[in-house]
């Protein structure tokens, strides 16, 4: 072995206990790392011959690319619907480190672990209170889970008239209704060779909506004239937390032929709030659902998970099976993940989630969606009562889509939201909504407080008063 290796070997312990140390310190003083950096490094540096050892490779991270760091977990990270990291959800992310499972297989001499995260999912059913007729497993985030989902909505589409996509390539158009998309959505488009630019943009309900006019919907399906097609609906829209209406959507499956997919990458937890629980009514209906789990269920990057009934599971295989690897058995037969997924190489994600479940339970994760939602409102009304600020629409979630007052203040807001970034005590991100720039402002970390709110208004005024607009 080589010297180097077996010396940090010998020396395993208190490695791990010096990254303990610095994990710890960086979360004790998270409050006061900065939101946003403007610190750089010069990445060209040159790879030494003999290697400086775990401790001296741990020195150099925290002199050169610790200072590039920001407090993303933090509670005033308010950008990108960032969720923090819970105690328990480090501590399952650490062990999944440590036991480094490649986890596929529910029953197989190289490793069973998938059943962890078989139970995992069946937990997370029981959180969201979805039936047992959804199958899931866990993914990098909304981008992968809505490519899987949509994967297999991709095969179903071609199923409907004898086609084959997965084996011989998607033929001729494919029709996709909605409304409000992610863009991970609409990128996935373009990775299931689709294409972004095919598919059709539905019309909002009236009442500064971001969700589907069921009407419209209803008159583009009957212009289909009964040619099955794809529906993208929200449980949660990027930027006002909108949600479409799943009970008149499931109406419409009783009568017409469509493949119903929702991301719901946050939205999706509301119903584990009964005060929003009535938000998420009839998404049980759907073919698959997209949920983030580094987002409100406040656990690490990459974590997200996909649900599909259980009925597509043929067609989830014909889509992502290895089909040309014989020894991996029959696929049907030996459920494996990698047969039923994108990746071929998974981490143990579920363990971050299982851990914080158990660990919090729904009690927890209530709190936690009661307490976003109730300081977004906080905020917003402090904005309200500001006369230098305007809502873009209404707080239905845990979303404050805001803007400077005034059309004559558009041409500001960057300037504004840039200079806010700037002081380090807030985070926040641009955003375009009915056609004026705005700012968006999203409510998930469990760590935030009524006193981060102050410390956030008090920047907004200390920085309105500073550009003197």
């Amino acid at each position: 072995m080589n010297s180097i290796l077996q010396n940090d070997l010998n020396d395993l312990e208190n490695i791990l206990e010096k990254a303990k140390q610095h994990g710890i310190a960086f979360l004790d003083n998270l409050e006061n790392v900065p939101t946003s950096s403007k610190n750089t490094m010069d990445p060209t540096r040159k790879l030494n011959e003999k290697g400086l050892g775990s401790l001296g490779a741990l020195e150099e991270f925290k002199e050169r690319l610790a200072p590039l760091m920001v407090a993303s977990p933090g509670p005033r990270y308010l950008g990108f619907v960032t969720g923090g990291s819970t105690p328990a959800s480090i501590v399952g992310d650490w062990l999944s480190t440590v036991y480094d499972q490649n986890t596929q297989a529910v029953k197989a001499q190289g490793g069973t672990s998938a059943l962890i995260e078989f139970e995992a999912i069946h937990l997370l059913r029981q959180l969201l209170e979805l039936p047992e007729s959804f199958l899931g497993g866990f993914v990098t985030g909304a981008t992968m889970s809505n490519f899987t989902c949509l994967g297999v909505a991709r095969q179903w589409i071609g199923a409907q008239s004898g086609k084959d996509f997965a084996k011989n390539g998607v033929s001729g158009a494919i029709p996709i209704l909605t409304a409000t998309p992610h863009s991970s959505s609409i990128k996935t488009l373009s990775m299931l060779g689709i294409g972004s630019n095919n598919y059709t943009v539905l019309k909002t309900a009236e009442g500064n909506r971001e969700a589907i006019d069921i009407d419209d919907l209803q008159k583009n399906i009957e212009s289909l004239s009964g040619e099955p097609f794809i529906l993208i609906s929200s449980a949660g829209t990027v930027n006002t937390a909108d949600f479409d209406d799943f009970t008149a959507i499931a109406k419409l499956r009783e009568k017409y032929n469509f493949w119903w997919h929702i991301d719901a990458a946050f939205g999706g937890f509301a119903a584990v709030s009964e005060k929003f629980k009535h938000l998420t009514d009839g998404w049980e209906g759907a073919d698959s659902i997209t949920i983030d789990c580094h987002k409100w269920l406040n656990v690490p990057y990459e974590s997200a998970f996909y649900l599909i009934k259980k009925e597509h599971l043929g067609l989830q295989i014909e889509t992502f099976q290895n089909s040309n690897a014989p020894y991996l058995g029959n696929p049907l037969e030996n459920f494996n993940y990698l047969n039923v997924l994108p990746e071929n190489s998974r981490r143990l994600r579920a363990l971050p989630v299982w851990f914080s479940l158990l660990a919090y339970g729904k009690e927890g994760f209530k709190d936690i969606i009661e307490k976003s939602t109730a300081l977004a409102l906080h905020f917003a009304n402090a904005l309200i009562e500001d006369e230098n600020f305007e809502l873009l629409a209404p707080i239905r979630l845990n979303n404050v889509c805001f803007t400077l007052k005034g059309d004559h203040n558009q041409e500001h807001v960057s300037a504004f939201l840039t200079h806010l970034n700037d002081t380090g005590k807030v985070f926040m991100t641009p955003t375009v909504y009915q056609n004026r720039k705005g700012i968006r402002a999203s409510f998930v970390n469990w760590r935030t407080t009524e006193n981060d709110i102050k410390i956030i208004i008090e920047e907004i005024k200390k920085t309105i008063t500073e550009l003197d607009f």
